[in-house]
């Protein structure tokens, strides 16, 4: 039994926490009430999580940004393909290096993907885009 001291009553629950309860909950052989009782929750509460859950209402938090390794190869005419050559950019390279900006990124994912990035960008729109490609 747990007691609760102090003026707040209420325990607060994470939304990772509640989602791995209610993934608990919904295993294949798992009992609804067990797994309510295990971890001190009604089954009330446990079944108004899962419909949060289900109508998405209920969602893991987003992953906080974090800053990958970065390997530093030489220009492309030293013997390493731009993206556009393995496939990965559209469009004329020469025409596209004329009114290219001064700052490129060019990322190659594990998976063969690649990503150019002329100019400066919002670091929201690169995480998005890296996030599709992986």
């Amino acid at each position: 039994m747990e007691i609760i001291t102090g003026v707040e009553r209420r325990r607060r629950w994470r939304d990772e926490d509640k989602l791995r309860i209610v993934a608990e909950a919904q295993a294949p052989g798992a009992v609804f009430a067990e797994v309510a009782r295990r971890h001190e929750v009604s089954r009330g509460q446990l079944w108004h999580w899962r419909r949060l859950a289900r109508v998405g209402e209920l969602r893991p938090a987003p992953m906080p940004a974090v800053f990958l390794p970065l390997e530093t190869v030489p220009e492309a005419g030293a013997g390493v393909l731009p993206c556009d050559a393995v496939g990965g950019a559209v469009g004329d390279p020469q025409a596209r290096d004329r009114t290219a900006a001064p700052a490129r990124i060019e990322v190659r994912l594990p998976t063969g993907a690649c990503v150019v990035i002329d100019g400066a960008a919002e670091p929201a729109l690169v995480t998005v885009a890296l996030t599709a490609l992986r």
